[in-house]
């Protein structure tokens, strides 16, 4: 069975919204790009929610380089409810019930499946023992403007999850990686 790999930016205040406009993006490391281009080298698929589409849609279609044809050539999929025309090549649309879709995405032949972003998709994936595992990129910083919509941790969320790697890139950026408990 597929694994669903939640990869997802995060500062020390637990806020997941914009990281665009975080100020450590822009001292992004090259050892950070490498550990993105094996995560997505070992998956076939890509699943995000409109909000994180809507941001990479327009980046990743306009680049050529190894990272951006692989993001580019990968099936995407897309849960929401208002987009009805994607313009991003290979974009499929999952426009109800995304817990069913995903489920049985995981059972198809194939390699894992990346999900970028952690919002109310992820939080319906994670209630429903979908997430399979969690890479939380811990930026150094407290950002102060959280709000209950994009923090990580929202009232209601639950999940068990072993810590099995610890990552620190150059830039001081520390990657959690957390499996979904078993017992």
């Amino acid at each position: 069975m597929r694994s669903v790999i939640n990869s997802t930016y995060i500062t020390l205040d637990g806020v997941v919204r914009d990281p665009q406009d975080w100020p450590s993006l822009g001292s992004f490391s090259d050892d950070g790009a490498v550990v993105q281009s094996a995560l997505l080298e070992q998956c076939d698929a890509v699943l995000m929610g409109r909000h994180t589409y809507d941001g990479f849609a327009p980046v990743w279609s306009a680049q050529s380089d190894p990272f951006s044809d692989r993001m580019n050539a990968l099936p995407k999929y897309v849960v929401s409810t208002t987009l009805t025309d994607p313009t991003w090549n290979n974009t499929t649309v999952i426009g109800s019930d995304p817990v069913g879709a995903v489920r049985e995405l995981k059972q198809q032949p194939g390699a894992d499946i990346v999900q970028y972003g952690f919002g109310v998709v992820s939080h319906a994936l994670m209630a429903a023992g979908l997430i399979d595992e969690l890479r939380l990129w811990v930026h150094l910083f407290v950002i102060g403007t959280g709000t209950s919509d994009g923090l990580l941790f929202r009232a209601g969320s639950f999940g068990r999850f072993d810590l099995v790697d610890v990552h620190r890139l150059g830039s001081g950026i520390v990657i959690l990686g957390y499996r979904k408990a078993t017992g």
